[in-house]
Order: C-alpha cells, then structure tokens, then sequence
C-alpha cells in the first residue's frame, strides 16, 4: 500500500490509481457474472474472447500493486532513519495482516465466524514489508539481486508439493505453493504464498531509489523503458520457446485468435516468471511514459486521487459490491441472504443460477467507480487535513 511523502510523484499515483479501478472490475466479475459460477474465464474451452479479456487484464492489477509498495517504502525510507523505516514496516506490514483476518475477509463473506480465510494480496504485501525490513540493512544492489532470484528461480522449487493439511504443509502453501485447506471448522486459501511475491516487492524497493530526490530524470526514464522493454521481450522469447517460467506452454487453436489467446495464459497462482515478466513489463513502460507528468490530464485526475488513498479505497470497494450483491441477489429472487457466504461466492449452492451478463457487469463496475471516486476524494481531503494523527496514515 501507499507510504507518506512530503512531495507526491503523479506517476506512481497515476499508475496505483490505474490498476485499482481495473481490479475492481474483476471483483464485480466475481460477485455478478453468471459464467463465474460455472468455470474459469481462462477456461479457452468454454470462455469467450471478451470473457478472458476481461480477467486477463486484471492481472496487471496484483504486481503492480506490489512493485509500487516496494518503491513507497524506499521513498519513506529516505525521509527516516534505518531504525524508523524498519518499525514503520513492520507495524504497517503486522496491520496488513490483522486488516486481511478480519476487516477484509468480512467483506468478502459477511461471515462473522471468519471460518473460511483468504490469503490474498493485502496479506502478501504486509508479510513481505515485515520480511523488508530484515534486509533494509542491506546494501541496495544486494536487495534488489535477492528479490530477482526469488522471481527467476522459484520455478525450481515446484516440484516440491506437499500435500495433506499437516503444519507442514501449510507452512509451504504460505512459503511457496498456493493451495487450498479445508479443516474440521473452516478453511484456508493460501492464493499469494511469499515467493515471488516478495520479491516483487524487493524490486519495487530497489526500483524506488530511481524515484529519490536528485536522482537524474532523463536515466530514470531511460532505466524504466529499458527494464520495461527487457522484460517484455524476454516473456516473449520465453513463452515461444517454452523453454522456462511457466507450468504450461501454449497451445495451438484452429482459430489463430485462440492461439493468440493460449499464449497469454499464464499462471497466477503462484505467479510465474512469465505471468510477471508480462505484467511487470508494460507498469514500468507507463512508469516511464508518464515520468515528466508535470501537469496531470484532466482524466488523470480521479485516477490520481484513488491512487492516492488505495487502501481505503480497496476495503471500502469489497464492501461496496458485497452490498451491491445482496441487492441483486434479493431483486432476482435468491434473497439477500444467500449472499452471506460460508466459502468463495462462486461455489455457494444456494447461488445456483444467480448471475448476469458481461455486459452488466461492465455496467455495474462503472457504477461502482461512481460511487468510489467521491468518497476517495473525500478520504484523500480528511487525510490532508488530519496528517497530524498518526492512526491516518494507516488508512
């Protein structure tokens, strides 16, 4: 999540900002379409291009989202002393994850038991921080060349699987492998495991230091296209070849749209070199594109603002279609209640049936950003004004 500086940087905003409103849409997705109760929308057997389009392009939303914090946390650094950063890193990391147990996994369930846990991004970049700050001590080069083991080398540790519901087992699924656990009151959903998703944040970290005050505009700008080309290209290479970085190669269609399709399918679960490399890729090409934003575009602006305030923006969304979700529920005849959720939403069995067009749900997605965009502003303007107490910038 965002980290206080003095001297905001409208690119890191505006790109925060970006893949927030996109993540959304695959959050209304989840709640709202009726294909999601039926099978994966990167299922290219039964999904249709603009299905898979529309989940495909809420992967940039999770790296980037975790690059950025790594970047913010540098950023906050230079301002504080080593001793200061690595207790603000691992308070705000240690809240991360009490906000992931309870407030968040309410908002996806309305299941005051908390019987069944996620373990998603909000977990993942808290953990990750507490890890940051064991190795901000560290010289730069170090932090940033551990971070990048972990996302080209993690592929070598998946033929290591445990299975069962063992300590074992699911101290792996935290480490490494993600997978699902069902116990005698409850379950547990290990989606983002630390590696790589801890090195994401180590790069971003590193990555930071381009952002620092003094630090040459036109090589920043340069050092961001190059590492965004780099990264493109090599997934490319990657991907044709199938040589290396994700579980499954593409495959080959009748119809050269599918093929096209096949080839961007990667695994996010856990994230795959590939899936990073083509995600990762094009955030620092924007990086780099807006990096003399000076005077931000008039359509810049709301998406400035939600990049400015992301974690209240990210809770306040989850409830948003959660109560938008009991609504439809109740207007289509399944009842409101059907919607207080003992596990995923998509596998509920009273929800049988229940669901929408794609079309719907892009249309209940733009009237969710009406509804965000005022109150994120709302937000943005209360922290300004309240800088001064120190519980703000942990919302």
């Amino acid at each position: 999540m965002t980290l206080p500086t003095s001297k905001r940087l409208p690119a890191i905003d505006l790109l925060r900002g970006l893949v927030m409103v996109v993540m959304a849409l695959d959050h209304v997705r989840d709640y709202f379409h009726a294909d999601a109760f039926l099978f994966e929308p990167n299922n290219l057997d039964r999904a249709s291009p603009w299905l898979f389009f529309t989940r495909w392009i809420t992967h940039f939303c999770a790296p980037t989202f975790v690059l950025l914090a790594g970047a913010a946390a540098y950023l906050y650094g230079k301002k504080h002393t080593k001793p200061e950063l690595a207790l603000y890193l691992l308070s705000r990391g240690l809240w991360l994850i009490v906000l992931e147990f309870t407030v968040i996994n309410f908002a996806w369930f309305f299941n005051p038991t908390f019987e069944h846990q996620l373990l998603v991004v909000i977990w993942v970049i808290g953990a990750s921080m507490m890890l940051l700050a064991a190795v901000i001590w560290l010289p730069l080069r170090y932090i940033a060349g551990f971070g990048l083991l972990l996302i080209f080398g993690h592929h070598l540790l998946d033929d290591m699987q445990l299975s069962g519901n063992g300590t074992a087992s699911v101290i792996w699924a935290i480490v490494h492998q993600t997978n699902f656990f069902i116990f005698e009151k409850g379950s547990l959903f290990a989606a983002y495991p630390l590696v790589p998703w801890t090195g994401v944040l180590l790069v971003g970290y590193a990555i930071g230091s381009w952002f620092a005050p003094g630090f040459p505009a036109d090589l920043r700008k340069r050092w961001l296209s190059n590492s965004g080309y780099f990264a493109v290209l090599l997934f490319i290479l990657l991907r044709f070849t199938g040589v290396y970085g994700d579980p499954f190669v593409w495959v080959q269609y009748e119809q050269p749209l599918y093929t096209l399709l096949s080839f961007f399918n990667l695994t996010k679960y856990p994230p795959s070199l590939l899936y990073l490399l083509m995600t990762l890729g094009p955030a620092l090409l924007l990086l780099a594109h807006w990096e003399k934003l000076s005077a931000p575009k008039k359509w810049h602006q709301p998406l400035i603002t939600i990049g400015r305030v992301p974690l209240f923006y990210y809770v306040v969304h989850l409830f948003v279609i959660h109560l938008l979700a009991l609504g439809a529920a109740e207007l289509t005849g399944f009842g409101w209640q059907s919607m207080l959720l003992k596990g995923w939403v998509s596998l509920e069995p009273q929800l049988k049936g229940y669901g929408f067009s794609l079309g719907m749900v892009y249309v209940v997605w733009l009237g969710l950003l009406a509804i965000l965009y005022p109150l994120s502003a709302f937000w943005l303007k209360f922290k300004g004004k309240h800088r001064n107490k120190w519980w703000v910038s942990y919302v």
